[in-house]
């Protein structure tokens, strides 16, 4: 008996800021040299898909579709794929920001992955907790690892020996970017200083983070400055944006021993530098296209996930399941209160 055509569904954005997202058909893509086509089992939401679609503020071409976030099975392979085959248990980093292909987005049941933006899941971690990583680990990367960057050195398992007493500091490490740039950080060889609100000082010390501050404190300047007069200073990393950046661009250009006057930032927008410091805004997409898309999903993210030296994080929120749930976790997300949690919808 021949089999079931593959068929597709997708939450479509059919116009500039229209809500709710609309359940329609979508084409079954085919994966074309490098790519993987991946049958969603589950999909994370992240701010930028309700800003996306709120303020219409990214160029899309409508009717469009949106997400990053991947975890599910191999459908099928393009040419020039040999990490993986039809069946695997994959997660993957959706880059349609960079393409523009509606092929490229998360929010359907079937989604065309970067053989190089994606990596095995282990049998033991089910697909809402693969969700979470993907977006996450990849922006964590673009500012940890890339060129022009904090140009840190890359990780390894098991992870490299601190030394020195290299240390980077991370704003706002419970967040979903925080949590990966913690664990990518730890396992470069390097000591995590994080910021984060109290109630998840344990939870960032379990993923890695030697020291934890309270990002609210009216003290929090001085407190990381007399932190810091026994450590180098590798550079700041600031995961949620305008709130850190006066503070990590202090630290870093008033720190007695830095060996990069560096912060990068997940947003734009951010204000210049004092002279002799940089601040830049890193882009996940980007490594896609040099050594660190395959340095963190060929060499680093299997053996790690594999071994549980990496582990998702922040743990995942499940809000439904099904395309029609994609609209329902979107809005959860604007009303805050998140706090160490990523939203999945399950397909």
């Amino acid at each position: 008996m021949a089999s079931s055509p593959i068929t597709n569904n997708a939450a479509w954005l059919i116009s500039p800021k229209a809500s709710p997202f609309k359940v329609e058909p979508a084409p079954a893509w085919e994966p074309e040299a490098d790519e993987i086509l991946v049958r969603n089992r589950a999909v994370a939401i992240n701010p930028v898909d309700g800003t996306m679609q709120a303020l219409a503020w990214f160029p899309l071409t409508y009717p469009a579709i949106l997400g990053h976030d991947v975890a599910g099975e191999v459908v099928a392979v393009g040419p020039n794929v040999s990490r993986f085959k039809a069946g695997d248990r994959v997660i993957g980093h959706c880059v349609g920001m960079s393409t523009k292909r509606n092929s490229d987005y998360a929010f359907q049941n079937l989604s065309i992955v970067r053989a190089n933006m994606a990596a095995p899941l282990p049998d033991n971690i089910p697909y809402d907790q693969g969700a979470v990583i993907p977006l996450g680990c990849s922006t964590a990367a673009a500012g940890l690892f890339q060129d022009g960057f904090l140009e840190l050195d890359l990780p390894t398992t098991p992870a490299r020996t601190p030394s020195s007493g290299k240390t980077l500091l991370v704003w706002g490490a419970s967040s979903s970017v925080g949590c990966n740039v913690v664990q990518l950080a730890v396992a470069a060889g390097y000591k995590v200083m994080a910021t984060a609100s109290p109630k998840n000082f344990g939870y960032l010390k379990q993923l890695g983070a030697s020291e934890v501050f309270d990002r609210n404190s009216a003290t929090i300047r001085e407190e990381l400055l007399a932190a810091l007069k026994t450590k180098t200073l590798v550079g700041a990393f600031d995961c949620i944006g305008a709130e850190g950046w006066d503070i990590c661009l202090d630290v870093v250009g008033r720190s007695q021993d830095v060996s990069k006057r560096s912060v990068v930032t997940v947003s734009g927008g951010h204000p210049q530098a004092p002279e002799g410091v940089t601040i830049k805004q890193m882009f996940s997409t980007t490594i896609k296209d040099n050594a660190v898309g395959k340095a963190i999903y060929e060499d680093f993210l299997p053996a790690a996930l594999q071994v549980g030296a990496f582990v998702p994080a922040p743990e995942p929120l499940v809000v439904g399941q099904g395309l029609d749930s994609v609209q329902v976790a979107v809005d959860r997300y604007r009303k805050g209160g998140l706090s160490a949690q990523k939203l999945v919808v399950l397909l």
